[in-house]
């Protein structure tokens, strides 16, 4: 479990406790249901992650676009609601290259403006698992989630399926793949961060390990 969801526990679960004291046991138990939901959110489970030529999914979600970029690569944004696991993981792995922040708007996560208007954190990632050249993806606040958490630097390595951060109660996540990928999603795919593939590299054949 993210640190950040025991916090929440403990503190909604203290003034449950306080008010049931103080008060009545009917007026506590809102508190302790938002505790409840809290530890539940902030869950971060082990995920076995794919070897090969493959990048994985930042993020658990459904894919909500496919879009074609200039010089030929793909987008694929994934849409995260309040009941998916909020960590968010590296698509490859690499180093990261670039790191910023983009103070935005808070639009609903599935619109397509959302990857532009958004408040957002865009890491960019120069991929050697495998060797691919660059990955972006990006971590995307919505009409909910309000913060954005990101554990990486530019500079620092990061492995295939490594955490990288989390959004807060609500997002989207979005990667950037050169021509170099296929994309093996669909619109409307369930996918599982860091364990399911988003993309396999041009030439590259399906292995053992590979995920699917």
């Amino acid at each position: 479990m993210v640190k950040d969801g025991i916090n929440y526990g403990l503190g909604l679960s203290a003034a449950g406790a306080l008010i049931w004291y103080l008060f009545h046991p009917a007026w506590a138990m809102p508190f302790f249901l938002l505790a409840a939901f809290c530890m539940y959110f902030f869950r971060d489970p082990e995920r076995e992650i794919p070897t090969g030529n493959v990048a994985v999914s930042p993020a658990d979600g459904k894919v909500v676009h496919i879009r074609e970029l200039p010089g030929g690569g793909r987008r694929v944004s994934i849409f995260l609601n309040l009941f998916n696991v909020h960590v968010n993981r590296s698509p490859v792995g690499g180093r990261v290259s670039e790191a910023e922040h983009q103070h935005g708007k808070f639009l609903m996560a599935h619109k397509e403006d959302a990857s532009i208007d958004n408040e957002q954190n865009t890491l960019t990632i120069v991929s050697d698992d495998p060797p691919s050249g660059t990955v972006v993806v990006k971590q995307i606040a919505g009409l909910v989630a309000r913060r954005i958490i990101c554990t990486k630097k530019a500079g620092d390595a990061v492995a295939k399926g490594e955490r990288i951060g989390l959004i807060k109660f609500g997002s989207r996540a979005d990667v950037f793949l050169g021509p170099e990928w296929n994309v093996t999603v669909a619109v409307g795919d369930k996918v599982a961060g860091g364990s399911s593939t988003l993309a396999r590299l041009r030439g590259s054949s399906g292995k053992a390990g590979d995920g699917a």
